[in-house]
């Protein structure tokens, strides 16, 4: 952090307590509020894409560390998301990988919802390699829409993205940007996974 820029921020908002006058005032809140813009920068919290019409070779970069991934083709940063990747006991292994499959319409044979006849669930967010079934229900596998397999049963798709790390180990974009990073991404593209 700036530590110039820090005391700016906190000497424009002790100033706003002293001042009565309603210009000097709006000032003293502009300055605060650009002080605070410098130290701490909006940030988009799903991401964009700019990759439309941009031409060169795909790849994705993952960093685990920041809960984020990045679309270049070429050299050309053209696409960012946030994402959320494996829980604790579920990591998502780091390492230089490359899309494998594709399905846009993909539905896991491993996680999902245990249901019962009705459709009603009676236990969610289940492994079925560790969940027993309980009597009278099926398996319902979880939805995961522009599922792209990099390694073994590890993949980046949409889903929900909490801000913290909460799958089974695989990547979820918000639906927004998995889309286009799905519609980008031929089989064979680079996919790194960073801490």
């Amino acid at each position: 952090m700036n530590l110039r820029l820090f005391l700016r921020c906190a000497i424009a908002f002790g100033l706003l307590g002293l001042l009565s006058g309603c210009e000097e005032l709006e000032t003293a809140q502009q300055t605060a509020a650009n002080a605070v813009s410098a130290v701490f920068p909006p940030s988009t919290p799903h991401g964009y894409w700019n990759g439309d019409g941009v031409s060169g070779s795909s790849k994705i970069v993952v960093h685990l560390s920041e809960q984020r991934a990045y679309f270049y083709k070429g050299k050309r940063l053209v696409g960012e998301s946030t994402i959320s990747t494996g829980k604790p006991g579920f990591s998502t292994p780091p390492g230089h990988y490359n899309v494998l499959q594709k399905d846009k319409n993909h539905v896991s044979s491993e996680f999902g919802d245990y249901v019962d006849d009705e459709g009603s669930v009676v236990k969610s967010n289940i492994d079925v390699r560790k969940d027993s079934q309980p009597r009278g229900t099926h398996f319902d596998g979880a939805r995961m829409p522009y599922f792209m397999r990099f390694r073994g049963g590890y993949g980046m798709h949409a889903g929900y993205v909490p801000p913290y790390r909460a799958s089974h180990g695989c990547i979820r974009l918000p639906k927004m940007w998995a889309e286009p990073f799905y519609e980008n991404a031929e089989e064979g593209t680079p996919v790194i996974v960073k801490q």
